[in-house]
């Protein structure tokens, strides 16, 4: 570890108020491998449950962290937190299929477009 990368404490709480993953990170940490942590920590007995690092959302601050950056690239720091770690809130979206209906209209609006060519 390089003696520029700071170590930070964070939790992150899913929807119902748990608090999972709870444990120090450096900052050179991309936000996928602490969602893929978040994956593999999950509470089984949950009724939501993430399949992938895709079907969640890391946010903090009011922002939506992006798969591709490390902690260090969105400042998170607790210089000034009373409590000594930082919370991270976690959104679960599960992947949805197209229902057939909406393939069926998009369909219907394809043949219907028409275009005509004059020579």
């Amino acid at each position: 570890m390089a003696n520029d990368e700071e170590l930070i404490e964070l939790k992150f709480r899913i929807y119902d108020g748990t608090d999972i993953a709870h444990n120090t990170y450096t900052s050179s940490m991309t936000v996928a491998n602490l969602k893929q942590k978040i994956v593999a920590e999950w509470p089984r007995e949950k009724t939501v449950t993430p399949k992938s690092i895709n079907d969640l959302k890391l946010i903090h601050a009011g922002k939506v962290l992006e798969n591709n950056k490390t902690l260090a690239d969105f400042r998170i720091t607790f210089d000034e937190l009373p409590v000594g770690f930082i919370i991270m809130h976690v959104v679960v979206q599960l992947a949805t299929t197209k229902k057939k209906t909406e393939k069926s209209k998009e369909d219907v609006q394809k043949l219907n477009s028409c275009g005509c060519v004059i020579l």
